[in-house]
């Protein structure tokens, strides 16, 4: 059986956490929650779901996402495959399975969930995340001949193709530059369809103006830095 690992970033989700936690599927070896200086009961919730918490007090998603990977790297047994889940429960964690499923099967190394409009409750993308989604993926299918149709958080990488990405982005680029180092080192890579549904509690991102802006400053910088490096 394949080694599971769930990397969840959490900034104040002590209402849906607990949720996420129990929805993911039983296969799964451990789920890591990196607490991103959370003020509220996040961590205890997180902790009495099961979950193995961490806390990183750096600010910011990419900063959760790399301290998750750096416990799991300092771990004697390696996991076959990383998957990454938001803690807000806009996304569907059973579908885990779904996501990992190109993975087993068919021996694709990336594999993102994407949030298609049909599948999509209403209301549970911003405007301003629906246009810069379209932006952004519009600009990566140009450039790099590539064919996405979203960012979303909710995805799956082996582990070894993971290490070898080098993700640095600290903050609200992580999702972008994964995919444009993936499209780097070719990497072969799937989209899967997901159900996504209104998230527990404000976004800490899309949900502010100042967070809408700086996550696109971030996305476009990743995006046209790497179209001069090809």
């Amino acid at each position: 059986m394949p080694i599971i690992k769930v990397i969840i970033p959490a900034f104040n989700e002590s209402d849906s956490i607990a949720k996420v936690i129990h929805d993911i599927p039983k296969s799964v070896d451990e789920i890591i929650v990196v607490s991103n200086r959370s003020t509220d009961a996040t961590e205890a919730n997180a902790k009495k779901a099961g979950a193995t918490v961490l806390i990183e007090n750096q600010k910011g998603y990419g900063y959760a996402c790399l301290k998750g990977m750096h416990f799991i790297a300092e771990q004697s047994k390696k996991p076959d495959i990383i998957v990454f889940l938001d803690g807000d429960y806009s996304d569907y964690p059973e579908e885990l399975t779904k996501i990992i499923k190109p993975i087993l099967d068919d021996n694709i190394d990336f594999v993102i969930g994407a949030r298609v409009k049909k599948l999509r409750e209403a209301g549970s993308m911003t405007p301003q995340q629906i246009f810069g989604n379209w932006l952004a993926t519009f600009l990566i299918n140009l450039l790099f001949n590539a064919k996405f149709t979203d960012l979303g958080p909710f995805r799956a990488i082996t582990y070894d193709r993971l290490l070898a990405l080098n993700m640095e982005d600290k903050t609200y680029g992580w999702t972008v530059e994964m995919q444009l180092k993936a499209l780097k080192q070719k990497l072969s890579y799937i989209e899967i369809p997901v159900n996504y549904r209104n998230r527990i509690g404000t976004s800490k991102v899309s949900g502010t103006l100042k967070g809408s802006v700086m996550a696109g400053i971030k996305i476009l910088t990743w995006i046209f830095k790497y179209s001069i490096k090809k």
